[in-house]
């Protein structure tokens, strides 16, 4: 297997942020590699940019990002929009392609592969 790290960058002006999270989680899982193996991260850096410029649409600004504590009473909820002011765009980006990779050992390596710039 190819060892040096190959580099992908996605624009995100003007698309959806289900498009994106979609093209970015099958990048980062490796279908896009020729030498693609589903218990090995492969070595790569992917770049998604103009994220605060993605065209979310006002009925979407609604929708409930949820996350939990683990302790009893500890599920936290908030919007898209208040998660967008709070953390910005990026973090949005984030968690839409969290949830779109595999829940396993790897969920955690193949996002440190991903930068996202505003």
């Amino acid at each position: 297997m190819n060892t040096t790290p190959t580099e992908h960058t996605i624009d995100a002006t003007g698309k959806r942020l289900g498009i994106v999270a979609t093209e970015a989680a099958k990048i980062l899982i490796g279908k896009t590699s020729p030498e693609f193996a589903r218990h090995i991260a492969a070595p790569m850096q992917l770049t998604i940019t103009n994220v605060s410029k993605l065209d979310i649409p006002e009925k979407k600004q609604s929708e409930i990002y949820q996350r939990f504590t683990g302790f009893p009473g500890g599920r936290k909820t908030e919007t898209l929009g208040h998660l967008a002011t709070r953390r910005g765009y990026a973090e949005v980006v984030r968690r839409t392609v969290a949830g779109m990779l595999p829940s396993n050992k790897l969920k955690k390596v193949r996002l440190a592969q991903l930068v996202i710039t505003e």
